[in-house]
């Protein structure tokens, strides 16, 4: 049975780690070989991003960290009319940790960031492979108004307030 992992703050120590996870789950995407040699570099996250994301991990006391998830403020442009939003950069789980609630868990802290920051809603820009995630909990896909401008797998969640 796999523990349940806690969430928490990621720091500068973790950085390493959680790079390397990101590969991981990067190398089970369904896309070339050559296009994740290419692009693998930018989902790296730095020492520099921790100035301006949110980053969570997912922590095993047995194992490390299994689940990492980042986000920051949208760019206005990004969403939906007249609304504010956190932008969801990305989750990413372990392959062998997948499929035990740990995606959905820091889904969660997202969604609860939005809240408590203020913001009308959670956006996020998914991979073509995530889709069936976003939309089995509960968000709604965004219809793509600007063809050269709007990224065609992006969801919307509504912030829960009060």
């Amino acid at each position: 049975m796999i523990e349940s992992p806690c969430l928490r703050q990621a720091n500068v120590s973790d950085l390493e780690s959680v790079n390397r996870l990101i590969e991981r789950a990067i190398n089970t995407w369904d896309i070339y070989g050559s296009v994740k040699r290419l692009v693998m570099s930018s989902y790296y996250y730095t020492a520099h991003d921790l100035d301006f994301l949110e980053l969570v991990v997912a922590e095993a006391a047995d194992v490390g960290i299994v689940g990492v998830a980042a986000w920051e403020q949208a760019c206005q442009g990004d969403n939906p009319a007249g609304h504010s939003a956190l932008l969801l950069h990305g989750i990413y789980v372990a392959p062998d940790h997948q499929r035990h609630g740990i995606a959905t868990r820091l889904l969660q802290a997202a969604e609860s960031a939005t809240t408590t920051h203020g913001y009308d809603g959670l956006l996020v820009k998914a991979q073509p492979g995530a889709e069936g995630f976003f939309l089995a909990c509960g968000m709604e896909r965004l219809a793509v108004g600007n063809e050269r401008r709007d990224y065609p797998h992006r969801f919307w969640k509504p912030a829960k307030h009060g």
